[in-house]
């Protein structure tokens, strides 16, 4: 199978009819959007750098899947990726009608990292809860919708939810 047939039987043109309703949760992200990520060091300090996002519609427009990619391809990505800190991941978001939630699979081969998480709307937000790997809680959340941009935060909690620490942000733009 050529990566052209593997692509084409992922992806989607868009919702399934039996549950375009509830797509609409994620649906607005499918495009390109570019980044400017600020991770939030333990010593205090902060490390910025530029990334790229994708989402698209896929396994027959029941699922919205994206590819997070930090720094974005090219120049940057040269080297040792584990050793420059380097991102390249995908989320599998499916929305589970038994619990009206989305069931949220990330995965990031280079750092080691995964997670399961339940997302949700709150507000105008979207909000992603699950435990990482150490047993603390995280929340992943979309904030400052527009159509074009948005805010993307990352955080753990190290007393069960009593206190959130910012970890890493993202500002997004739509590429057009």
């Amino acid at each position: 199978m050529s990566a052209s047939q593997f692509l084409d039987a992922l992806g989607a043109d868009g919702a399934a009819a039996d549950r375009a309703g509830k797509m609409d949760l994620y649906g607005w992200l499918v495009g390109a959007w570019e980044l400017d990520v600020t991770r939030f060091l333990a010593d205090g300090g902060k490390r910025q750098r530029k990334g790229e996002w994708h989402f698209g519609w896929t396994l027959e427009g029941r699922a919205i899947q994206d590819v997070w990619i930090v720094p974005p391809r090219g120049a940057l990505r040269q080297g040792d990726a584990v050793a420059n800190a380097n991102s390249f991941g995908t989320t599998l978001r499916i929305y589970d009608p038994r619990i009206d939630a989305w069931r949220i699979q990330w995965s990031d081969p280079v750092r080691l990292n995964f997670l399961s998480m339940i997302g949700r709307r709150h507000g105008d937000d979207i909000v992603q809860l699950g435990t990482n790997s150490d047993g603390q809680p995280v929340r992943w959340s979309f904030s400052d919708i527009t159509p074009s941009s948005f805010t993307w935060r990352g955080e753990t909690s190290p007393d069960n939810g009593a206190i959130w620490r910012l970890d890493i942000e993202f500002l997004a733009r739509r590429i057009a």
